[in-house]
């Protein structure tokens, strides 16, 4: 039976990466028997996103291009979300693309297995050395996944056990809206939120959350240092949104950060080495960790590089969540305008 399927695909000035992604989904679209719709959200681009990926589809699905002012990836998905005309709706990033078989593989199995399906991600690291990172950051952080990938699922539970996103899910048009608007975040601004975390905890808590490899994605990562500091940061500032709540079993951690952070940054400036030997030690405490899981020279010398850089810049990202935060609270007090 043919199901009705709305692809939702949120852009901020992807036009570079639009091509590769939109080709992969017609594709994918072709050997599965669903009826698709694009419904692509330009959120503000200056890059001429919309008219690239108009250009590139080309007509081949049917296609509304849902045009608004910056207003951040979780604001784009809503309003992609309620323009969408289908009964199941897939979350789809400008720089994924599908398994040529993903969606042929899901289609099948959405009534008797489960009806919400986390895509399984595979970074596209072309030997880059900050694409490397991002593609062991994930792997590293779900070894029991994805040291054995395979089909599975997961509840509220099991939940911080899995790799989980946004990037690629699928679930019923119904259920994914019923979710954003329950959908609470910590900060004012919704462009700094944590858009996937909280919302799939939601989920997960009324519908288990199918994984396989099966269900396949590549995902292009920033390949450049400017690109790599500006994600680590903004990856800092999301991760107090999704995982400073007390639900997260990364809440202990989140707390531990800050009086860590300021003990060593009030050491540093009494005695400016401290900085040298956390750097040391962040790069081979990361290579250690690299070599124990049997990783590549390559992949350890990634880690031995970034590491520090990315521990840095994370951690700044965790004090500007916290002061959003905070600033939050402050203004619902009445303590600030």
């Amino acid at each position: 039976m043919s199901e009705a399927l709305s692809v939702v695909m949120p852009v901020y000035n992807e036009a570079p990466h639009l091509r590769g992604t939109i080709d992969a989904l017609f594709e994918s679209v072709g050997r599965s028997d669903f009826m698709a719709e694009l419904v692509l959200v330009d959120d503000g681009s200056t890059d001429g996103s919309a008219e690239v990926a108009t250009a590139a589809l080309d007509g081949r699905l049917p296609l509304t291009v849902v045009a608004q002012p910056n207003r951040g990836r979780f604001a784009a998905r809503r309003a992609g979300l309620e323009a969408a005309k289908g009964e199941w709706a897939l979350l789809l990033d400008g720089r994924v693309s599908l398994d040529a078989d993903a969606l042929a593989f899901v289609h099948d199995r959405l009534r008797e297995d489960g009806r919400v399906w986390n895509g399984h991600v595979a970074v596209d690291a072309q030997g880059n050395l900050y694409g490397t990172f991002w593609k062991l950051i994930a792997e590293l952080a779900w070894p029991d996944y994805f040291a054995e990938p395979r089909d599975t699922s997961f509840g509220a539970d099991e939940f911080d056990r899995y790799p989980k996103g946004t990037t690629c899910f699928l679930a019923p048009t119904s259920l994914l809206l019923e979710a954003v608007r329950s959908f609470r975040s910590g900060y004012s601004d919704l462009r700094d939120a944590n858009d996937d975390t909280p919302l799939l905890r939601w989920i997960a808590d009324r519908d288990r959350i199918h994984l396989s490899p099966r269900f396949r994605c590549d995902y292009r990562p920033r390949t450049t240092f400017r690109a790599f500091v500006r994600h680590s940061v903004h990856r800092g500032v999301v991760f107090v949104d999704g995982h400073g709540r007390p639900e997260s079993r990364f809440f202990p951690v989140a707390v531990a950060f800050y009086p860590l952070s300021a003990t060593i940054a009030l050491a540093a400036l009494r005695r400016p080495s401290v900085v040298l030997w956390v750097t040391i030690a962040t790069s081979v405490s990361a290579s250690t960790l690299g070599l124990a899981r049997s990783r590549s020279p390559f992949e350890v010398a990634s880690l031995a590089l970034l590491a520090p850089v990315y521990g840095a810049a994370h951690g700044l990202g965790m004090w500007r969540g916290l002061a959003l935060m905070m600033r939050r609270r402050l203004r619902a007090a009445g303590c600030l305008p």
